[in-house]
């Protein structure tokens, strides 16, 4: 009787938290030496990948940031502050009301912000959350 290899073992659908255990045991060898590309183990791995990711997405989604937290972000990186959101929005009082939440981005700055600041703009252009 032949034992399969790591490459020939069954990859399954992932349904559960069982599955999920099951593919991240099966998964994890291949971090600790990874698999030469054009291999079946390769291939294998980048399904158990697939399929892992595929389950989390589902499992456990993560809505993008809305647009005041897009903009902080990419403010905390260096080389941009609000003095530099004045700049590209056209004034300190805009920025300032923006970043409170207390005016919207048009359609045009979010374009600018996404052009110049390379935010992406889903988030600049997703409705803001609605107060908790």
């Amino acid at each position: 009787m032949k034992t399969k290899t790591k490459a020939e073992a069954w990859v399954a659908p992932i349904r559960n938290e069982r599955d999920y255990d099951r593919a991240l045991k099966a998964i994890a060898p291949y971090f600790e030496r990874q698999p030469r590309r054009g291999t079946p183990d390769a291939d294998r791995f980048d399904v158990l990948a697939a399929l892992i990711e595929s389950y989390e997405a589902k499992r456990w989604p993560i809505d993008p940031p809305d647009a005041v937290s897009a903009i902080r972000f990419r403010m905390e990186q260096p080389g941009f502050g609000q003095a530099d959101l004045a700049r590209l929005l056209g004034s300190r009082s805009r920025a300032s009301e923006i970043l409170r939440g207390k005016r919207p981005l048009t359609l045009e700055q979010a374009w600018k912000l996404h052009r110049e600041w390379h935010i992406p703009a889903e988030a600049l252009l997703r409705p803001p959350r609605a107060p908790s």
